[in-house]
Formats: C-alpha cells, sequence, structure tokens
C-alpha cells in the first residue's frame, strides 16, 4: 500500500502535469486551433500510462490466461472455472482499467457454481494497442462474447456499462445484464473531459466532429436511451449518488430507457470502490438468483436525467 507522502507527491505531480495540458490547450487553441484538436484527440483517446503499469503487476488469482486477435490487436483474457459447460458471469471494465480489477468478485460467483470471463480492452492491462474508444470498446466485447457464447450475466462499470449496452443492441448475447455507474453520455463525457484539459469552449463541437469522422459512428447513435430501449434483457442498475467521474443521472437515464431494468442507488461509494464493494456484488447474485432487486424507476422523457 502506498504511503501517505507517497500518495501526496503523486497528487502533486499528477495536479502540476494537468497544469501544464491545461496551459498547453489554452495558448495553443488560440494559436493553432487544427493542432489543438489534433492534441486533443489523442489525449481523449489515451488512457493513463500508469494505468497499464498498475494492471500488469494486479494479481489474477488462478484464472488462466489467454489472448486472441481483434482487428489487429491482441486482446488478453482471464478464465476462471469452465464456460464452456457452466454458465458464466462476464466482466467489461472502464476506462484506464483492467479485467483482473474483477478478481473480488471470483470465489463468490464460482461458489454459486459461475464460470468466470474477463479481458483487457485494446490499449489496456496486457493487451495490445495505445488508443481506444467507445466503440473500439463495444465491438472487442461483441468479439469476446462470440468467442466464449452466451453470458448468463454481463457485468459492465463505467465506459464498459455503455459499452455493454451499445454491444447488446447491436447483437451481444447475455441473459442478464449489471451496469455499475455506467455512462450514458458520451457527449457529456467529452465535454467534460474538454473543461478539464481547459479546451477552448469554441473548439468543442469540432472536437466531436473529428472524433466522429475518425471513428465512423455519431455520437448520438451511442447515446445511451437510443440503446438501452433496444435490449430485451432483465437490468440491473447500480449507480452511487456522489459519483464525480460519472453522475448518477446517467445510470437513471439507464433506468428510464430500460424496460425491464431496476436502480439500486448507494452512497459514499464514489465511482471505483463500488464496483469491488460486497454490496454490488451481494446485489448482483440476488439479481442472478432472479431475485427482485432495486427499485422500478418509473419517469418522463420531458424531465431532466436524475429526476426519477
Amino acid at each position: 500500500m502506498a504511503s501517505p507522502v507517497s500518495r501526496i507527491s503523486t497528487t502533486v505531480r499528477s495536479s502540476l502535469q494537468l497544469g501544464a495540458v491545461r496551459l498547453r490547450f489554452q495558448v495553443l487553441g488560440a494559436l493553432n486551433p487544427r493542432t489543438t484538436l489534433r492534441a486533443a484527440g489523442k489525449l481523449f483517446a489515451t488512457p493513463f500510462r500508469s494505468s497499464r503499469a498498475r494492471a500488469i503487476a494486479a494479481p489474477i488469482g488462478d484464472a488462466r490466461t489467454s489472448s486472441f486477435t481483434v482487428n489487429g490487436q491482441d486482446i488478453a483474457t482471464y478464465v476462471w472455472g469452465n464456460p464452456a459447460r457452466q454458465p458464466y458471469v462476464l466482466f467489461a471494465h472502464g476506462w484506464s482499467s483492467h479485467g483482473t480489477r474483477f478478481l473480488p468478485w471470483v470465489p463468490k460467483l464460482r461458489e454459486a457454481g459461475y464460470a468466470v470471463v474477463a479481458f483487457d480492452q485494446p490499449a489496456h492491462g496486457r493487451s495490445s494497442g495505445e488508443q481506444a474508444t467507445l466503440p473500439c470498446f463495444a465491438n472487442t466485447l461483441l468479439e469476446v462474447g462470440r468467442r466464449f457464447g452466451p453470458a448468463a450475466l454481463l457485468v459492465g462499470h463505467s465506459l464498459g456499462g455503455a459499452a455493454a449496452s451499445v454491444a447488446l443492441a447491436h447483437g451481444l448475447q447475455a441473459e442478464r445484464v449489471l451496469l455499475i455507474a455506467p455512462a450514458a453520455d458520451p457527449e457529456a463525457a467529452t465535454e467534460r473531459f474538454a473543461q478539464m484539459v481547459a479546451l477552448p469552449q469554441r473548439l468543442f463541437r469540432a472536437l466531436i466532429c473529428s472524433f466522429e469522422r475518425h471513428v465512423g459512428v455519431a455520437f448520438d447513435d451511442l447515446q445511451a436511451h437510443h440503446n438501452a430501449p433496444l435490449i430485451a434483457r432483465p437490468a440491473l442498475i447500480v449507480h452511487d449518488l456522489e459519483d464525480r467521474e460519472v453522475p448518477w443521472s446517467e445510470g437513471e437515464r439507464y433506468a428510464r430507457y430500460w424496460a425491464d431494468s431496476r436502480l439500486v442507488t448507494t452512497r459514499g461509494l464514489g465511482h471505483n470502490r463500488i464496483a469491488g464493494d460486497a454490496g454490488t456484488i451481494a446485489a448482483a447474485l440476488r439479481f442472478l438468483r432472479g431475485e427482485t432487486v432495486g427499485e422500478r424507476v418509473v419517469s418522463s422523457p420531458n424531465l431532466p436525467y436524475g429526476f426519477a
């Protein structure tokens, strides 16, 4: 465990680095907008460098590791149990994360008779690549699902939740779906990024258009309120009211538009701890057994997201 001094040192370094990035975009945005957009797009699609090292150093338990190729990238997979003979749970991690961050789930799921499959998205963990996007996340998840077959439960955290909804809307097979702190709105995520790096406001719309040209997908097609109604599976959404990275209103949006879904609201777990919380795992096991978990969201599309 890192000491308080080392954690403070890391925080200071991160603050200085962010300050330098913000100054760069403020100055460069005024002098050369085109170069600024290219730099912003590259930064937005590049996971934190430190996350790969942490992922490689993370324990994997008794997982069997392997890899296969998706669009030219080697995708690392982790398997506990035998998904060919047992019902299995498929995990989709979020941005700058990795498949084995779900290791705390494995003992409970194996005890309940489930195999477990996780993987590292491109540019994450032990997988190859330098950059990734939401469409890339969704396509890789689709290919993992095709490789291992229909899952008894698909679990997606953060951007992995967004990727799960897009992949399910495009044919991914899973009997049940659990979304933890799921991102619902790529435009809002881009705006949060632009504000964080101090990208000039006049370049924000151009940044979105640049992304859309690069990935060949309109942001509107990735919105939760367009994809959730297409998915005929039971879903449970778990989101924390104090999530500072993906607002609780985005989880509420999934629950509002996903016909067969319920919402569990937590407090004090934030964006990351919620994914390994014992209460979240217990709720997932109850959901897997077919028990009623969470609350049904009844709302109106005319209300702002977050009002239910």
